[in-house]
């Protein structure tokens, strides 16, 4: 299914007929020839929900390895601008792991666990919507996996365009709004990004001042 809104992707996911999606804009490019198979593999685990890839800009530079939410307000993508073989904390960014979001620009998950959370919600009608939908398949108790193994080429927005005008600029802010109404605390507490982490810079920069302290979790 390649990229369309919200809307259209839950229409087209409606009537597919596999037992597994996978959501792709028409702005990728693909480097891996198996990249299919190791998202897919993923998302064959009965606890596994949403499955995301590695994305590069065309400069191979990072566009996406991953979801941190509460970044930035809602979401931002972890370590986007790092060059192309960049490892990560711990070497984390060559590691298959869970996460709170993957972007839809290509994800794969089972029709089954999309249609028991309703699929793509259609408020959110360009922005948040893979987020959303991954924070509900999270609250369903599902675990959505980022692998480093799938990488593509995202010319991100180039069929749709940046955010620069009124009428875009009012919309990202109503989505924006939707989100915090809709999830509140769950996006200032992502169980998979540091709390040592900032909200308000790039991701997993270090906060400062801290958002936390041991003292502040010692009990009384």
């Amino acid at each position: 299914i390649k990229h369309a809104s919200g809307n259209i992707h839950t229409a087209a996911a409606e009537i597919a007929a596999g037992e597994v999606l996978c959501f792709l804009n028409n702005d990728i490019t693909v480097i891996s020839p198996d990249w299919l198979e190791k998202m897919v593999s993923q998302a064959c685990r009965a606890d596994v929900g949403a499955v995301g890839a590695m994305l590069y800009y065309p400069n191979d530079t990072i566009q996406h390895a991953g979801v941190a939410v509460g970044v930035h307000g809602v979401a931002a993508h972890v370590y986007s601008g790092h060059g192309r073989g960049f490892p990560g904390h711990m070497s984390r960014a060559r590691l298959a792991q869970s996460l709170s979001a993957v972007t839809a620009a290509c994800l794969v998950v089972q029709k089954a666990h999309f249609d028991a959370v309703g699929g793509f919600d259609t408020a959110l009608g360009v922005a948040f919507n893979d987020v959303d939908l991954c924070l509900r398949l999270d609250a369903q108790g599902k675990r959505n996996i980022w692998t480093p193994f799938a990488e593509l080429y995202h010319h991100e927005s180039a069929s749709r365009g940046l955010e620069d005008s009124p009428e875009k600029k009012a919309r990202f802010r109503t989505e924006i709004e939707f989100m915090e109404r809709r999830w509140g605390e769950r996006l200032r507490n992502d169980p998979y990004y540091s709390p040592s982490f900032t909200l308000d810079e790039e991701p997993c920069q270090l906060a400062f001042p801290p958002r936390w302290s041991w003292s502040s979790r010692v009990p009384d």
